[in-house]
């Protein structure tokens, strides 16, 4: 009795360490946060193809107009209507654009629409249009 007491405890304790590793290794398989769903779900979306002109089908398109433009920094400034993929309401602010060639053509002043996501938990400029 008195030997097989050690062993009968470093059994347990082994068994609840694999367990507590195997749950662990199974919440960053499936993504512990709402981000990281998130997150893919944009990445999926650019590998859909986001051009200028070409919106995504899901995503709304956002009346915008061009405040100003950094092609060095690929952010473009908007003064938006609201978003309600990103629960945004109207305001100006600055975005990330996810294909620099969005930003051909843009001009400041220019009344646009635009479509809106987050990649890597930034707001960012899917796809472009002319305002008709």
């Amino acid at each position: 009795m008195k030997r097989t007491l050690p062993y009968l405890l470093l059994v347990v304790v082994f068994g609840l360490s694999t367990l507590n590793s195997v749950h662990a290794q199974e919440g960053s398989q499936h993504g512990a946060g709402a981000d990281d769903g998130m997150q893919r779900h944009d990445h999926a979306l650019l590998a859909q193809g986001s051009h200028a002109g070409s919106a995504q089908p899901d995503l709304p398109k956002v009346e915008s107009e061009v405040r100003r433009i950094n092609t060095r920094a690929n952010t473009v400034s908007l003064r938006h209507g609201e978003i309600p993929n990103l629960d945004m309401p109207p305001m100006t602010m600055v975005f990330q654009v996810a294909d620099p060639s969005l930003l051909e053509g843009l001009a400041v002043g220019d009344e646009v629409l635009v479509t809106f996501g987050r990649i890597d938990g930034a707001y960012t400029v899917l796809s472009v249009e002319p305002m008709q």
